[in-house]
């Protein structure tokens, strides 16, 4: 028998350093997507149980451009070849037949350590790079923005993944 593996506890609820706290919660939202996808075989990755028609694989690919986006084109105006990577016909979340959640993965953590350095590198009071994502300083947001947004994003769509695991196999995620 497979013991599981508890999974980390959130940041401490007397943590009182912005940075610290919003990077604690970051990589709690990334390791609780982990988890959630963790043990579904590859039909249920890539099978949709919701009207909408995305799949879990999708969900995944997004939140990894979602970071793209925001940190490395957006705040640190990066050269990133396909920002919208994630998107495929009709402007929906796509995963090509060729794509594996291990390639995915592997992705995704090389996404989140380029992440980490780009936050670890800037006052949260600072404002995202023109070039990349943002041209006029004027719409560029701040990188303390920039994460509680990308926070939101994390913990909507982990409710979304919730309930797709839920209707997939029964697993009641944390």
């Amino acid at each position: 028998m497979v013991t599981p593996v508890e999974p980390p506890p959130e940041p401490s609820g007397t943590l009182t350093d912005p940075r610290a706290l919003l990077a604690g919660y970051l990589d709690f939202y990334r390791d609780a997507l982990l988890r959630k996808l963790d043990g579904l075989p590859e039909a249920g990755l890539r099978a949709s149980l919701l009207p909408s028609g995305w799949t879990p694989l999708e969900l995944f690919k997004h939140l990894t451009y979602v970071e793209i986006r925001w940190l490395h084109w957006g705040f640190a105006a990066e050269a990133v070849p396909e920002p919208w990577g994630d998107r495929g016909p009709q402007d929906r979340w796509h995963v090509g037949a060729d794509e594996t959640f291990d390639e995915l993965r592997a992705a995704f953590l090389r996404t989140c350590e380029r992440s980490r350095q780009i936050v670890a590198e800037a006052p949260l009071d600072g404002f995202a790079a023109a070039g990349g994502r943002f041209t006029a300083p004027a719409e560029a947001p701040s990188l303390i923005w920039i994460l509680f947004h990308i926070l939101q994003e994390y913990a909507r769509h982990l409710g979304h993944l919730d309930v797709v695991r839920e209707l997939a196999d029964g697993t009641i995620g944390e």
